[in-house]
């Protein structure tokens, strides 16, 4: 029986956490096993996670990611367990591992925007730990026997950056919706049949409708300033509600919306349950997402999922994801997002997201990633 490590280190994070819920859930159910899984996690989540196959072994692995210890003491774990495949689900991984392994580098955004705006550190340690990074993920493409990509645009960039010679290795498998999410869908969650939440989310209704929500990080390459910018300039009663985490970052927006005196018009709603994005999503006029760049879009494809209009930036991604079906804009011109955002609020355009759902899975990309550590693992080299 071979034995398969999955870094399952950044489970609770958002993004790559929520491919990897999704990924180690559907795994789990999967019928029949040739392999055991060494699934590594931090102590948090090795404490309450639980898995009922017994193929599935849990291994403390509190390791945070981009630190020495990762390099040193992940690697020494690694080769404890005497692996016979490692996935490394995330661009971090100890180089000193040199044994057969496959990764999944979901974008490569750290590469393309070196600005320094998205690190709280100083300019020479910011330096140091991006050319720490360049370096980590010029041997992860290098040494892995595949790479697994969330869109055909992300390998379309590594070939660009890397050359021709990674060309085959690279492998495009679309991500899908959250099982979570539809489950609640699916399970026909009535929201306003709950009386503690309903009180509270009719309160949300009749103080925010009609509104429009961005779902996401507030990284500076998700470009969140030029939307309250272009928001600001917007004459309707329509309100922006940003859904995302209370950081650094969050702080600094809500700054720049106070600076525009926008505090009646753009709202945050941090740290979102399952359920609140269930509303969202049912409520919302549309999505809007600026992003600069991107690997993929999970709340992209969530929206879809409940027939939300999409506003967003003209970026490849966007466009293999949505094939056309989305108001776009020029993610660096505010007064292109201004009109974009005018021109739905007057037309509202409908577009028909039915088939994406057969495009889009997470079972099926569980599917195919577990066939690619079968190819792994029958390679010689």
């Amino acid at each position: 029986m071979y034995k398969i490590g999955i870094d399952a280190r950044l489970y609770s994070q958002t993004g790559v956490g929520v491919y990897l819920q999704n990924l180690l859930y559907f795994l789990e159910k999967m019928t029949t096993y040739d392999a055991q899984f060494f699934i590594y996690l931090v102590a948090d989540n090795y404490k309450k996670i639980r898995f009922k196959n017994k193929n599935f072994i849990k291994v403390l692995a509190d390791y945070k990611w981009h630190t020495v210890a990762e390099q040193i003491r992940f690697a020494k774990s690694l080769y404890r367990d005497n692996l016979d495949l490692v996935h490394f689900t995330y661009f971090s991984y100890p180089v000193f591992y040199k044994k057969k392994f496959i990764a999944t580098i979901h974008d490569i955004t750290p590469l393309s925007f070196k600005t320094g705006k998205a690190s709280t550190k100083s300019a020479l340690l910011y330096e140091f730990k991006f050319r720490a990074f360049q370096f980590v993920i010029s041997q992860q493409v290098k040494n892995s026997k595949f790479i697994i990509t969330p869109t055909k645009s992300v390998k379309e960039q590594l070939v660009k950056i890397y050359g021709e010679s990674v060309k085959n290795k690279i492998k495009p498998i679309y991500e899908g919706i959250d099982y979570e999410l539809m489950k609640l869908e699916v399970g026909s969650v009535k929201l306003e049949k709950n009386i503690k939440i309903s009180s509270y989310f009719k309160h949300l209704t009749s103080n925010f409708k009609p509104f429009i929500i961005y779902v996401g990080n507030f990284y500076p390459h998700k470009n969140l300033d030029r939307l309250i910018q272009a928001f600001s300039k917007v004459e309707n009663e329509v309100k922006l509600i940003l859904i995302g985490p209370d950081d650094y970052f969050s702080n600094h927006l809500h700054h720049l919306i106070i600076k525009l005196k926008q505090q009646k018009r753009i709202f945050f709603y941090h740290n979102p349950s399952k359920k609140d994005l269930l509303f969202f999503y049912k409520n919302a006029l549309a999505l809007v997402h600026p992003s600069l760049s991107e690997g993929f879009g999970l709340p992209i494809l969530e929206a879809t999922y409940f027939n939300l209009p999409i506003i967003a930036s003209d970026i490849d991604v966007f466009n293999e994801i949505l094939n056309e079906k989305f108001v776009k804009f020029k993610a660096d011109n505010i007064d292109d997002i201004k009109e974009k955002i005018k021109y739905f609020l007057k037309s509202k355009p409908r577009f028909d997201y039915g088939e994406m759902g057969k495009k889009f899975s997470f079972e099926k990309m569980t599917q195919q990633t577990y066939h690619l550590y079968h190819k792994s693992l029958s390679s010689q080299s």
